[in-house]
This record gives structure tokens, C-alpha cells and sequence, in this order.
């Protein structure tokens, strides 16, 4: 079998892998991808450590079966919780995980004022601790836990009053001009971005970790010889745990339209 054939295997805890599956299709075309989203145990991030690192890795080990060659954990609670495990486990393969983009928020100019926004695991672990201990000199980081924001992403509320009521009682602590840059620190949340942008203004600059982890992906294959030679466009398969066909038809919505 020729591994460079197999597919990269991309999972969540729900439909928001689906903004990094969007970026990693974009940078390579020709490679074949499963995704799998974890909706029926969505949110992962109000979960216990212990929780988030069994659902994580019955994720990857179902991917598994789909003989991936390389896995990409497209969820940053997930990332925070278990990636280790993974690269323990699955040692013979690349698994890359995904962080919130504080490098590039943090170089828009000198000393900014970034505020990350990402479920209460993600800001509570230690891996999200030592990457704001590797930037808090550069510029002051604020932290914000979003309850309930990935339940409104996976019940499909993208935009509405609904949607912009609730981040406006989030955001109601910053007002205008008082920040410089929103980290966008779930996979779910760039769903929400047009969003978030009309809340906190057009001066506010917003980044999220997709683009990123779709180049370190593509390093990290290159690095291992498994770049897949196929010209063309490669197959997507999208997969839910959630019974019935609603999440998978979200996943193709947001990935082929939104």
C-alpha cells in the first residue's frame, strides 16, 4: 500500500474542524480527507480533562480504521487535553494539533492589547499557559471563557439576532477601541467571525489557528515523504457521530458554501 495515497484524517468535537478542513483543502487540493465530528458529545470544552482525553482518543482511533496516514486534531480543547497522547499512540504517523494564533495577533503592532476567546478547558490548561508565558512580554492578553457559543455554532446559528445578542453580553466589558485583536480560540468560532467583527468594530483585528496548522500539516508530510503525488481534486469524506443525516449536511453547508 502506498501511504502517500491514504487520507488525512481531520476531527472535532463537532462541526468546527470543518474551518480547518476548509484551510487544509485549500492549501492541498489533491490529498483525500476524513472528517469526523464528535457532535453527539459537543461541547468538549465544559468537559473534565479525563473526559475530553477518552472522547479524543476514540476519535483518532476511529479515524483509525480509515487507514489515515496522518491525523490532525482540529479542536483546541482537544489539542490542549490529549494531544500528547495521541503523538504517544500514534508515534509511526504526524498528528498536529492546533493552538490560538497569539504569534501573528501579537506582532500587528507594539505592545498590542489581544484578547483570546476559547472554551474554559482550552484557557484552563497548561498548554494554553505556556504559550501566553511565551508572548506576555511582547503585549497584554486578556482571556475570555464563551459558554455556549459552540452549541449555538452547532445548532447552525451563524448570524442572527440571537447569535449577535449573546456576543454582545459577552463582549460587554470591552468596549469599543479598547482592544487591538481577538484570537479566535475554538475551531467552531470563525464561523462566527463576520459576527464577532460587526460587534467589536472594524479597527479590531481577528485571527484564528486554521490557516496555520493547514501549513505546519503540510510541513510535516513534506517532512516524512507523504505528500500525496495524485494531481487533481482528492475526496472528502464527512462523518458524524450524531445519529440521523443533519450534522454531516452541516458539515457539507459549512464546508462547501459557508
Amino acid at each position: 500500500m502506498d501511504k502517500r495515497k491514504c487520507p488525512i484524517g481531520v476531527f472535532d468535537s463537532g462541526v468546527g474542524g470543518i474551518s480547518v478542513l476548509r484551510e487544509l483543502a485549500a492549501l492541498m487540493p489533491n490529498e483525500d480527507y476524513v472528517y469526523y465530528g464528535d457532535s453527539a458529545h459537543a461541547p468538549y470544552g465544559t468537559k473534565t480533562l479525563e473526559e475530553v482525553q477518552r472522547l479524543t482518543l476514540a476519535d483518532a482511533a476511529f479515524l483509525e480504521t480509515y487507514q489515515v496516514k496522518a491525523l490532525v486534531v482540529a479542536c483546541n480543547t482537544a489539542t490542549s487535553a490529549a494531544v500528547g497522547l495521541l503523538r504517544e499512540k500514534y508515534a509511526d504517523m504526524p498528528v498536529i494539533g492546533i493552538e490560538p494564533a497569539l504569534k501573528p495577533a501579537m506582532s500587528v503592532k507594539v505592545h498590542p492589547r489581544v484578547l483570546v476567546l476559547a472554551t474554559p478547558m482550552t484557557l484552563r490548561e497548561e498548554k494554553f499557559r505556556q504559550l501566553m508565558r511565551r508572548y506576555e512580554t511582547e503585549g497584554e492578553i486578556l482571556t475570555l471563557p464563551a459558554p455556549g457559543l459552540v452549541e449555538l455554532v452547532e445548532a447552525g446559528e451563524l448570524s442572527g439576532e440571537k447569535l449577535e445578542g449573546y456576543l454582545r453580553e459577552l463582549f460587554a466589558a470591552y468596549p469599543a477601541g479598547e482592544l487591538d485583536c481577538v484570537v479566535l480560540g475554538c475551531t467552531h468560532y470563525p464561523f462566527v467571525r463576520q459576527t464577532v467583527q460587526r460587534v467589536l468594530g472594524k479597527r479590531v483585528m481577528i485571527f484564528d489557528g486554521g490557516a496555520g496548522t493547514a501549513r505546519e500539516t503540510k510541513r510535516r508530510l513534506r517532512e516524512t515523504g507523504l505528500l500525496n503525488p495524485q494531481q487533481g481534486k482528492g475526496a472528502v469524506t464527512l462523518l458524524s457521530s450524531s445519529e440521523g443525516g443533519a450534522m454531516v449536511a452541516l458539515e457539507r453547508m459549512l464546508f462547501e458554501k459557508y
